[in-house]
């Protein structure tokens, strides 16, 4: 079958989420995120808790939906994770799980950065086949905003994001739903992403081709090296070789 549509991820593909970029800190033997400070300041000002404390509620908040919802490729929004960690810690305030979302949104956002020629790289390919997102997030208002900034919003005919339909990649879900939206069936798509397990991974178990992208991948031979899982059909270094990609 020709190929009609071209599926991306978000982060470290169509945009750089650069986590190296993130100011840190060290607790406890760990490196953190220096924005949790600032979300521990927010919820010290309605209750009473030092900063240690905090931090045990917010690992055990990861530890438990580690089970429930990421073993099973289900997403926790944000909010939603925030709203457990404040219950953990004896605080029911809507107002403030929002307040802690944004607070460690923006320090994410501020982490973006957006290659310059994908632009033109995305109109030259729309004017070819359809194209969409799937994408890992909690956020979707974030992942929207990164895309309306960046003017990626407009040549995108389809955009999913996690946290809006339930399901994290390589869940079968995630893909049916931007396949549904585009009005394609898989052996019409490709799908490019960075990670082995969750794009080549989840993407190949449904008989869609695809493209690995190294551009910010350390050692890539030697990454796939130690893939277990399907291998991608075929690896770019830079989203601009994807119109000679489709040519072929």
């Amino acid at each position: 079958m020709p190929i009609r549509a071209i599926v991306f991820d978000l982060f470290d593909t169509l945009v750089d989420l650069r986590f190296e970029d993130l100011p840190s800190e060290e607790f406890e033997g760990h490196r953190i995120p220096a924005s949790i400070r600032r979300v521990h300041g927010a919820v010290a000002e309605r209750v009473d808790i030092d900063f240690g404390a905090f931090a045990e509620a917010v690992r055990a908040g990861v530890r438990d939906f580690g089970e429930s919802h990421y073993a099973k490729h289900r997403e926790v929004p944000t909010f939603e994770r925030f709203t457990d960690t404040l219950a953990r810690v004896g605080v029911t305030d809507p107002e403030l799980a929002e307040r802690m979302t944004q607070i460690h949104m923006a320090a994410l956002r501020a982490t973006v950065r957006v290659p310059s020629h994908h632009t033109e790289i995305l109109d030259a390919l729309r004017a070819r086949v359809r194209t969409g997102l799937c994408s890992n997030f909690s956020h979707s208002e974030t992942a929207q905003g990164i895309l309306d900034v960046s003017r990626l919003a407009e040549r995108l005919d389809a955009v999913v994001v996690s946290d809006a339909v339930g399901w994290r990649k390589p869940h079968a879900g995630i893909f049916e739903e931007v396949m549904d939206r585009l009005g394609v069936a898989p052996d019409e798509v490709i799908h490019v992403g960075d990670s082995l397990r969750a794009d080549v991974g989840g993407a190949s178990a449904l008989g869609i081709r695809t493209v690995w992208i190294t551009r910010r991948i350390r050692e890539p031979d030697a990454r796939l090296s130690e893939h277990e899982g399907p291998h991608p059909d075929h690896a770019i270094a830079d989203l601009s070789e994807l119109p000679a990609l489709l040519d072929a």
